[in-house]
């Protein structure tokens, strides 16, 4: 037990050192803060639809995108500058580095999604659980930072530009999948069908449980299933970075 917390405790200096370092990089803000606010923009401008009907895959669409901004890009910045050779030099597990990157990730993510929450509560939107949402955006941020780690892993390049494109292929098909556009309820059989292997589905479904009283899944399987797609890419990602960790070094 004292081992696990002292390498937990490494990976919040790792987290540290990577909010530091990454946050100010062009692709993170590109992809983190600029590119999810023209996309809301381009999601509400123009829509006859009650704000409180939007809100669901707004929220979701800015979590999603805010929290995957960090993680594919940091392995292969470390890979290129030689200081992931420096990190693991160090006693440090691989895990307790992948953990680091995905509690950064997650942090960027956090910050920034709370915002529309922020203006939820400025305009006096109701909502039927204000925790519940909150703890359901916690495990969304953590569910979609250890799935931008995971997308980090493969293929083992010290490119930067090559991880970040190859999950934007990745991610958008998801975000039109997963009833951000289009509820799930209103998707055909192969819709929902499709739409139930994404983790942003459940994510969406749950807010809209939480705003509009509605979904088409249990609020209970929404939960269920975040936290099972976030265990699921945080062990992927710690077992798919150590196959990966020879070819990236050498």
């Amino acid at each position: 037990m004292n081992s696990f917390m002292e390498q937990f405790k490494r990976s919040l200096v790792v987290a540290e050192k990577n909010i530091k370092i990454y946050y100010s990089k062009g692709p993170v803000i590109v992809f983190g803060l600029v590119f999810p606010l023209f996309l809301a923009l381009a999601y509400v401008i123009g829509r006859n639809v009650p704000l409180k009907e939007i809100l669901p895959g707004l929220i979701g669409m800015t979590t999603f995108f805010t929290a995957t901004s960090v993680g594919p890009s940091i392995v292969p910045w470390e890979t290129r500058s030689k200081t992931l050779e420096r990190l693991l030099c160090c006693p440090v597990a691989l895990w307790t580095i992948i953990v680091g990157d995905m509690l950064s990730s997650f942090i960027f993510g956090l910050v920034i999604s709370v915002v529309p929450l922020v203006l939820i509560q400025i305009l006096g939107i109701e909502l039927l659980n204000f925790v519940l949402l909150i703890f359901g955006l916690v495990f969304a941020n953590i569910c979609f930072a250890a799935f931008s780690v995971l997308l980090s892993a493969y293929p083992p390049t010290d490119v930067p530009s090559t991880t970040m494109m190859l999950s934007s292929l990745v991610k958008f098909p998801l975000v039109f999948i997963s009833g951000v556009f289009i509820p799930v309820d209103q998707l055909p059989p192969w819709g929902t069908v499709i739409a139930s292997i994404s983790p942003l589905t459940y994510y969406i479904d749950m807010v809209r449980h939480l705003f509009l009283g509605n979904g088409f899944y249990p609020l209970t399987v929404d939960f269920l299933a975040v936290v099972a797609f976030m265990l699921a890419f945080t062990f992927a990602a710690i077992k798919l970075h150590e196959r990966t960790l020879a070819k990236r070094l050498s």
